[in-house]
């Protein structure tokens, strides 16, 4: 009995030691946006700023963590009368909200890559989120000698989930703007402790 538990132990151990941290690098990430407008056509956007940190084990890729910062200040739909009602109380409210986070809780391996579990928390609302990973890559040495990973995640929302309630109806039938959200995330990340 003693003996198994010990080699449970130093399999964790190991697989532990075989994970590495990686720190997103928001240069080369990006978060989008794309919700319906009048029921008709899309509107996409982004958040400009996003930080965190992902841990990975190509051995044991369910105990993948995600920690991942979004900058709700930053949202940029290309129209800039949109975007300051997007950052105001009828959304986002940033003054109050000015982040969006997402905390991983488990992992498990898909046919195209990841399937993580984590908590969103978004205008103050937290919620579980599902995060569909195509990924993430084989590592590259970048010319700088830094080992990088990439990875997409896409995941599919209610806005309403969270309080972002704001609408009008559409004198046709319908509302201006839709309760889906589509959202697609662009990550590359650095292994920790690389050269800069």
């Amino acid at each position: 009995m003693k003996t198994s538990l010990l080699i449970a132990m130093m399999a964790l151990t190991a697989a532990g030691l075989s994970a590495e941290e990686y720190k997103i690098d928001g240069s080369h990430s990006k978060a989008q946006f794309s919700v319906k407008h009048l029921m008709v056509s899309n509107v996409r956007g982004e958040f400009g700023k996003m930080s965190g940190t992902v841990v990975f084990d190509e051995k044991n890729p369910g105990t993948t963590k995600i920690d991942a910062t979004l900058d709700a200040t930053t949202i940029n739909t290309g129209v800039a009368q949109r975007d300051e009602h997007l950052r105001g109380a009828d959304f986002f409210d940033t003054a109050k909200f000015p982040t969006l986070t997402f905390k991983s809780k488990s992992a498990r391996k898909t046919a195209d890559g990841l399937a993580v579990t984590g908590d969103l928390t978004m205008h103050g609302v937290t919620k579980e989120v599902v995060l569909n990973v195509e990924g993430p890559s084989a590592e590259v040495k970048d010319p700088w000698g830094n080992q990088r990973r990439g990875a997409t995640a896409t995941a599919k929302i209610k806005r309403s989930d969270f309080g972002l309630n704001w609408n009008k109806a559409v004198e046709a039938g319908g509302v201006m703007v839709g309760d889906d959200i589509a959202i697609t995330i662009d990550v590359e990340a650095t292994r920790a402790g690389a050269k800069k």
